[in-house]
């Protein structure tokens, strides 16, 4: 699903790189291309929230058509997850990135970057897919519902943060190749790789959807990609939510 040789446009400024993927959709312009802003105006990330825009960090949207049932086209998020903790580990050190249910990466159990998937049908079947990401390099948003962290944060002081454009780079390797196993293999040898990561595994935890609040422990990750929870009630499997660790730092 991921064409390692899509090309990339970039952008000064623009309102989301998500909203162009959806407007160049809806026009039949279906990629596959990668689109990446220096700036975003009005940059949203799960459910709606604002996901505020920092200079010298990456913001990236990968626009794309494909006959794959929703279902894998969702893993793709798992996919983005550990490729980006990947790049992230390659710059300051093996275990350092975290992956947090369903979409976030961190380091030092603060939030360095967030995925977002979005798609709709096309008339002639099959269906338009965007996958982006914003990564925390150059510096942190403040004032949001969680801890928040960059690269450059956690690299030594002399250290300049990884640039845009070379870190993308980093990430789109391994999203290739991760993308090129789900395929030929499955989710297994994904699903793997990100339990090995998973932040949370065996705590408490509290997940909120919508006006309800489930309570449990965080058990692993279905061969589907939902929260695997143990109840007091028995084990349930959870397709969204908010993920809360009430005993985490």
């Amino acid at each position: 699903m991921i064409d390692g040789q899509a090309p990339i446009e970039t952008f000064d400024e623009i309102d989301s790189t998500m909203l162009e993927a959806r407007r160049r959709a809806e026009r039949g312009e279906l990629g596959p291309v990668w689109m990446v802003a220096k700036r975003q105006t009005a940059g949203r990330g799960r459910r709606g929230r604002a996901w505020i825009s920092k200079d010298g960090n990456l913001l990236a949207t990968y626009l794309f058509a494909t006959q794959k049932p929703p279902g894998e086209i969702a893993l793709l998020g798992f996919a983005a997850g550990v490729a980006i903790a990947e790049a992230t580990d390659e710059i300051i050190g093996a275990g350092s990135a975290l992956l947090k249910w369903p979409n976030d990466v961190l380091i030092d159990g603060a939030k360095a970057a967030g995925i977002l998937l979005d798609s709709g049908s096309l008339a002639g079947g099959g269906v338009w897919a965007a996958l982006a990401f914003g990564v925390n390099l150059a510096d942190a948003p403040e004032g949001i519902d969680q801890r928040t962290t960059s690269l450059r944060a956690v690299l030594p002081p002399d250290a300049e943060a990884p640039a845009p454009l070379a870190f993308l780079a980093r990430v789109q390797r391994g999203l290739v190749a991760w993308s090129a196993r789900l395929e030929a293999e499955g989710f297994a040898p994904l699903r793997q790789a990100w339990l090995s990561r998973a932040y949370g595994i065996g705590q408490e935890a509290r997940i909120i959807q919508g006006e309800t609040a489930l309570e449990g422990r965080f058990a692993g990750l279905s061969p589907r990609g939902e929260l695997e929870l143990d109840t007091t009630e028995g084990r349930r499997l959870i397709a969204a939510g908010d993920v809360f660790f009430p005993q985490a730092g």
